[in-house]
């Protein structure tokens, strides 16, 4: 994995969060925060509970990571088909980027579908309504697995390694750049909601969704054009 796709990972995730993921998720963790958390909770025992629910976002992440990388390289039999799937993530990448910045609104409306549902709500309420420390890591489990504009971009990516363990990497460190927002949301409930704040995260974190995107199809080009070019040598 090339050092200028890590740092890219990180870069969209970690400012994506404090616009994004605070607006869409930002819900559930006031939820939890305000029922679950205790007022004489110790700051340790806070502090492990808001982590715990991160950890199980992230656990989810990284099973959907290696379930993608897994069916990724089971379509990149040769550098024609890997080309493909790049420029075809490149693309995705883009049109999510752009709904990010609200020019339109097709992600938003996918994201709301798991939510709504019957089976979700129910485990959700249970766990929101249970006082065991193994509640918040089940919830964090989740909640990874809600519809998310991010995650379609990572999870994208993790396919795009073609190997399930890269494909589990990058999503462990889209999961870890994101934990800062909504960690720091739990802590301080209200901090990150004030709105002009969040929308200039969310235009910074569409532009570099965009030109990441960019950078995929760029690589699916590569694949395409030089068909003696090692796959190893243009995994995301």
């Amino acid at each position: 994995m090339e050092s200028i796709s890590l740092i890219s990972i990180i870069s969209i995730a970690f400012l994506g969060s404090f616009g994004h993921c605070v607006g869409m998720c930002g819900g559930i963790v006031v939820a939890y925060t305000s029922k679950k958390i205790g007022i004489k909770w110790s700051k340790s025992q806070q502090t492990l509970a808001h982590l715990l629910y991160s950890f199980g976002r992230i656990t989810t992440y990284m099973v959907l990571g290696a379930l993608f990388g897994f069916v990724g390289g089971v379509v990149s039999f040769d550098n024609m088909t890997s080309g493909i799937l790049l420029v075809f993530t490149g693309v995705m990448m883009i049109l999510i980027g752009i709904s990010l910045s609200g020019k339109f609104t097709f992600m938003s409306k996918i994201e709301h579908t798991i939510s709504n549902t019957t089976i979700y709500k129910t485990f959700f309420h249970a766990l929101v309504g249970s006082d065991r420390f193994s509640s918040f890591y089940l919830l964090g489990m989740l909640n990874g697995l809600l519809p998310c504009g991010f995650v379609y971009v990572f999870a994208i990516t993790a396919a795009s390694t073609g190997n399930p363990l890269w494909g589990a990497i990058v999503m462990l460190v889209f999961g870890l750049s994101t934990l800062p927002a909504l960690f720091s949301l739990g802590i301080f409930v209200g901090v990150f909601k004030q709105i002009a704040l969040r929308n200039v995260f969310i235009r910074i974190a569409s532009l570099l969704v965009i030109l990441f995107g960019c950078y995929i199809i760029y690589n699916g080009y590569l694949y395409i054009a030089d068909p003696s070019r090692s796959i190893l040598s243009c995994h995301i």
